[in-house]
């Protein structure tokens, strides 16, 4: 495994004004991911660890301290910056599946590569195709997401997620809305796909067997600290 890190956090603070003046969300994170791992980020319901994947990926931004991704420093970038640096190099998996409904599977997961360019319709139809195929959709391209089950469409979202080949798959609660048999299939599904890619995992989840599946475990309490160690069932070591 390279041990090169890809997301680098230093001094990681989110505070937002409420009524009362100023709620802390995240205070004085650090924290290295290496490329090629698998990092679960969990933590109690309003604990931040949402927050805090979306500030990982540049979808936010903090108010204190940085955040290096792929190298680049995302304090002080502009959103469009930020996403010219996700475009390609960042896949991602939601817990509501955001898939367009106005497409198609097929036009779902080719989307990505349109928007990134350099790749004809056909070429991006092609390889998208292929990982639905690989998904176990090759026979539900046409369908648009409202005639899909909620397991079809994370499947979906998973082969959209890995389209673009990421270098760092983020992933926010992604079995939440399923049941529990499907949502251990996506899992299986989402690791055989990271496994063959070689791309870095970061994913939220309130399931602690889930996180237990990756090389280190994240635990957020009250945005405060953070506890990590290897995922060992029984074993999460205090650290920063």
């Amino acid at each position: 495994m390279n041990s090169d890190p890809v997301i680098e956090v230093r001094g990681l603070s989110k505070r937002v004004a409420d009524a009362t003046g100023e709620l802390v969300i995240l205070d004085g994170i650090d924290l290295t991911v290496t490329a090629g791992s698998s990092v679960a980020i969990i933590g109690a319901s309003g604990s931040g660890k949402s927050t805090l994947l979306g500030l990982l990926a540049g979808l936010d931004s903090a108010s204190a301290g940085s955040v290096r991704l792929l190298g680049q420093e995302l304090t002080g970038m502009a959103e469009d910056q930020r996403a010219a640096l996700r475009n390609g190099a960042v896949g991602f998996v939601f817990q509501s599946f955001q898939l367009m409904p106005h497409l198609t599977a097929l036009e779902n997961v080719a989307l990505p590569l349109e928007l990134q360019g350099g790749m004809s319709t056909r070429e991006a139809f092609a390889r998208s195709r292929a990982l639905l195929e690989r998904v176990g959709l090759g026979q539900r391209t046409g369908h648009y997401p409202k005639l899909l089950s909620g397991g079809e469409q994370q499947r979906v979202a998973l082969a959209r997620a890995f389209v673009t080949r990421p270098s760092i798959l983020f992933a926010d609660e992604p079995t939440g809305s399923l049941d529990a048999a499907t949502g251990h299939a996506v899992i299986d599904l989402m690791f055989e796909m990271n496994r063959a890619t070689g791309a870095t995992l970061v994913l939220v989840t309130h399931d602690i067997d889930l996180a237990r599946r990756c090389d280190t475990i994240v635990t957020i309490e009250a945005g405060r600290r953070v506890l990590h160690g290897d995922a060992v069932p029984g074993k999460v070591e205090a650290g920063r």
